[in-house]
């Protein structure tokens, strides 16, 4: 079972993809577009990808507001969401995506990345932070399954 994350942004695409235990999430590539609105190209790499990678369901970073409203961004996100399930047949989860660009930022300045090579690698980066935060909550559910599971014997 792996997991293909996204970081949608106006340009580029960040992706992450899960071990195959959906434990952690690696950073695979940043995919880049000249034009918001053309995602021919960036869908076709996209299934290359879940192809590549057997790919078995996606996560998609959810751009909310920090008051937990859905702006302009959170709607194209939506639209992206269903282009995604129609061409690839796979399920996509939408995944709070709050600070991960600011987190991807921080990481990087603190490992010394130069800040004209961290707009290279930060959608990237981000796709890794949304996929480990979604990987990170099913181990959580799985452990309080398992926890319930053994209370009752």
């Amino acid at each position: 079972m792996r997991i293909l994350g996204l970081d949608y942004g106006s340009k580029t695409v960040g992706v992450a993809v899960s071990d195959p235990l959906g434990i952690t999430a690696q950073g695979v590539e940043t995919i880049s577009r000249k034009n918001e609105d053309k995602l021919r190209q960036t869908c076709a790499r996209i299934q290359e990808l879940i192809q590549e990678y057997e790919i078995t369901a996606l996560v998609l970073g959810y751009p909310k507001n920090m008051n937990n409203t859905e702006g302009e961004r959170a709607r194209k996100t939506e639209e992206f969401q269903a282009m995604l399930m129609r061409r690839t047949g796979l399920p996509v989860i939408l995944w709070d995506e709050r600070l991960s660009t600011r987190s991807a930022e921080r990481i990087l300045m603190e490992s010394g990345v130069r800040r004209e090579n961290r707009k290279a690698v930060i959608d990237k980066i981000a796709a890794v932070f949304i996929l480990q935060s979604y990987l990170d909550s099913l181990a959580i559910r799985r452990n309080e399954r398992g926890e319930e599971k053994d209370n009752e014997q």
